[in-house]
């Protein structure tokens, strides 16, 4: 059994997700959304971010974690935030002592839907059929249950030796 830590990073709102992978079973533990305050300073919003995320690896002691990779904005300061955040979120999951898998959009999609070009709304969808029963705490939350998926299929693909 191992427990994955998908996470969605965002300076505002960081989604998470933990599954548990058992051989080709999922099944859903919990996920949340981690919120900073716009109006405190960016290194504030990060050291905020950090403690928040050190606390949940260190509560839920996952064995790996996924992250999302950044895209590219058209607003160049709102991608150099998102970047920071996800610098954060890459520390400290290293610092938990997890490897960390970095899938891009795309894959995620792929991965959980079929197809790199499927919309957000298909993407949810697939992971309430994914993980049934799941009360899954918002779109951040559930991106980040997709990242984690991803990465528990990327991880069976390569003990099967098929990648």
């Amino acid at each position: 059994m191992t427990l994955i830590l998908g996470l969605d990073p965002g300076l505002g709102t960081t989604g998470w997700g933990l599954i548990r992978a058992e051989g080709n079973r999922l099944s859903h533990v919990a996920n949340g959304q981690l919120k900073t305050d716009s109006k405190e300073s960016l290194p504030r919003r990060l050291s905020h971010l950090a403690a928040q995320l050190d606390a949940l690896i260190a509560d839920r002691a996952p064995d790996t974690a996924a992250v999302e990779e950044v895209f590219v904005n058209k607003n160049p300061q709102s991608t150099l935030k998102l970047g920071q955040a996800r610098g954060v979120v890459l520390l400290c999951a290293a610092r938990g002592g997890m490897d960390v898998g970095e899938y891009a959009a795309r894959l995620v999609k792929k991965a959980v839907v079929g197809t790199g070009a499927a919309e957000k709304a298909q993407v949810h969808a697939m992971i309430q059929r994914l993980l049934p029963g799941a009360q899954i705490a918002g779109a951040d939350a559930a991106d980040a249950l997709a990242v984690a998926i991803t990465h528990a299929h990327h991880v069976a693909s390569h003990r099967s030796g098929l990648v």
